[in-house]
């Protein structure tokens, strides 16, 4: 049987800065710009979580997308939501909330609880038109 794509979206809101503490307060601004903001800003973001597998033969799943979405409403909508990334999310604490860095982080959040059979990606959208994807290949 061959493998199958399927796909969860989900949704939500968070604060964060991208800031390096290494760097002084020009090189911040002139490198990250309106998102180095002292006093942070706002994403609604838009997440797709992409498990990709052999179906089940019996149920004709790949994974059953009630417990997908359970899944990532438990580890990362309820870790993330109406939260400062910086200061509310333990990850973020020595990491700069950068999308990529976000990314990074759903995937390690959620690889455990998802069988290792199945290819795990995770794409994030933080506006419209910036978005990434993790893993990559």
């Amino acid at each position: 049987m061959e493998k199958v794509a399927v796909f969860r979206k989900e949704h939500f809101n968070a604060a964060h800065r991208l800031h390096n503490p290494n760097w002084d307060d020009a090189i911040n601004q002139k490198i990250f710009g309106k998102c180095n903001l002292p006093h942070y800003h706002g994403h609604n973001y838009e997440l797709i979580v992409r498990v990709t597998g052999k179906p089940d033969p019996e149920t004709g799943y790949v994974i059953d997308m009630k417990i997908l979405s359970d899944l990532i409403q438990d580890n990362v909508v309820n870790k993330f939501d109406h939260r400062n990334l910086n200061l509310d999310v333990a990850e973020f604490k020595e990491l700069n909330p950068t999308a990529e860095n976000i990314a990074i982080v759903i995937y390690q959040l959620l690889r455990p609880l998802i069988e290792s059979k199945f290819d795990l990606q995770i794409t994030l959208y933080e506006t419209p038109r910036n978005f990434v994807v993790y893993p990559a290949d």
